[in-house]
């Protein structure tokens, strides 16, 4: 099985649990906080990943960093059916995948728009209420400098992608005066 599906299993399930229980914002940003432990712990990512290492090892490790983090009970019964199921390791994806279909789920869409420099807090407020009125959802938007755009920006919302920089404009006239 990929892991993508088996994310997006378990982002479902957990989705499932949260949104009964209206924890979906805090249960969330616990996972986030644990996804980007595990993730930026190599040894820690190396323990849970590892098969070598006992099971009650692990649980262990788990339960210390559980006691020392004081999550919700929600959130600390899932990472235990993660490691009792040898996931825990690829919490970074499932995180991902969770905070995909809660977006989906509360009707969210996210974009993320790309400029060359920085830009002032009324364009950023112009760029999300066009969005939002293009999309006709709610809109969470995420912004990401990249100086080789040049000018302009690029709006990603999903798979679709909205380019409007200056690199874009040139290579396409470039193209055009080639006769491509």
């Amino acid at each position: 099985m990929s892991l993508q599906t088996v994310a997006r299993r378990y982002a479902q399930a957990l989705a499932d649990v949260v949104i009964e229980r209206r924890e979906e914002r805090e249960v969330l940003n616990e996972i986030q906080s644990w996804a980007s432990m595990i993730d930026g712990n190599p040894q820690l990512k190396e323990v849970f990943a590892n098969p070598t290492v006992a099971y009650e090892q692990k649980q262990t490790v788990l339960e210390q960093l559980i006691s020392r983090t004081s999550v919700r009970g929600t959130t600390a019964s899932f990472l235990r059916v993660l490691l009792r199921n040898q996931r825990l390791a690829q919490l970074p994806e499932i995180a991902a995948r969770f905070g995909q279909v809660l977006d989906e789920r509360g009707g969210v869409v996210a974009a993320e728009i790309t400029t060359a420099r920085p830009i002032p807090e009324e364009l950023k407020q112009t760029l999300h209420d066009t969005l939002a009125s293009a999309t006709g959802r709610t809109v969470r938007l995420t912004f990401a400098t990249d100086e080789n755009i040049i000018g302009g920006f690029v709006a990603r919302i999903g798979s679709t992608i909205f380019d409007g920089s200056v690199d874009n404009h040139l290579e396409r006239l470039g193209a055009g005066l080639a006769g491509n």
